[in-house]
């Protein structure tokens, strides 16, 4: 069983903010799958940090407006 990452992301609202872009348009334009852009939106999969940098330019937003990472708890620091 895979085990869901905890890196968040707003990319299917970009997409959409984005002339409703498709997952298959996004796919092309970073130079992946469709399943993959799929696999990402929904938190199945987290992107090589230069993938999630050419997602980022598609949408000319910074990395951390595309994707967030939670913070941890102060007890587990």
């Amino acid at each position: 069983m895979v085990k869901p990452t905890r890196v968040t992301n707003r990319i299917r609202a970009l997409r959409f903010a984005h002339d409703e872009m498709t997952q298959a348009e996004l796919a092309e334009r970073i130079g992946v799958t469709r399943q993959t852009v799929i696999a990402i939106e929904q938190g199945r999969y987290s992107p090589s940090l230069e993938m999630a940098f050419r997602i980022a330019r598609v949408f000319g937003a910074p990395l951390d407006d595309v994707f967030q990472y939670p913070d941890l708890p102060e007890e587990t620091k």
